[in-house]
């Protein structure tokens, strides 16, 4: 009989990235910033929120273990809802590895997020943290509600027509 995973490890008012005592001695610990974290028993990688998670996979190491990634999205099961594969680009021929592993996240619903350093992928790690409770309209674009940005973003979905267009237009026509 197998054991079954252990549930996320959700914390109220915890305010620090949850790490997998497996990733005690990663580099990107050391990068960090703006966000605590602390050890605990989680079935991933990472836990930057209370449904969102992260596996992390360095290249070098998926070559040399390819099934890896494979058991660790399995244990996964349905346990999150934003499930994340935070991958490091550190080896030179990587398109191949990238294509490949882009497709196992379509088909288990990952988001993939390539980090050329270990400072980058720190860096996503503390903005996942960060922007846990922000609201999506914060990153979405604003549009001002006069009548020449109004004009503006109408005609520029037009492929051909620029902004320049637009003011030309709006000069000569109203």
């Amino acid at each position: 009989m197998t054991s079954r995973p252990k549930p996320p490890v959700v914390q109220p008012g915890v305010s620090s990235i949850l790490v997998n005592p497996v990733q005690r001695g990663n580099p990107i610990l050391s990068h960090i910033r703006h966000v605590a974290y602390q050890f605990a028993e989680i079935v991933p990688d990472f836990q930057v929120g209370s449904t969102t998670c992260v596996l992390f996979l360095s290249l070098k190491y998926h070559r040399l273990h390819p099934e890896y990634i494979h058991t660790r999205i399995e244990k996964l099961q349905s346990l999150y809802g934003l499930r994340i594969l935070l991958l490091l680009c550190d080896v030179t021929e990587h398109q191949d590895y990238i294509r490949d592993l882009t497709r196992i996240c379509l088909i288990n619903h990952l988001t993939i997020m390539v980090a050329w350093t270990p400072e980058e992928a720190g860096v996503y790690l503390s903005t996942y943290k960060l922007f846990e409770h922000k609201p999506p309209d914060l990153i979405k674009e604003r549009v001002d509600n006069d009548y020449t940005s109004i004009l503006r973003a109408t005609l520029t979905s037009v492929k051909s027509v620029n902004k320049t267009d637009v003011m030309t237009l709006r000069t000569n026509f109203g």
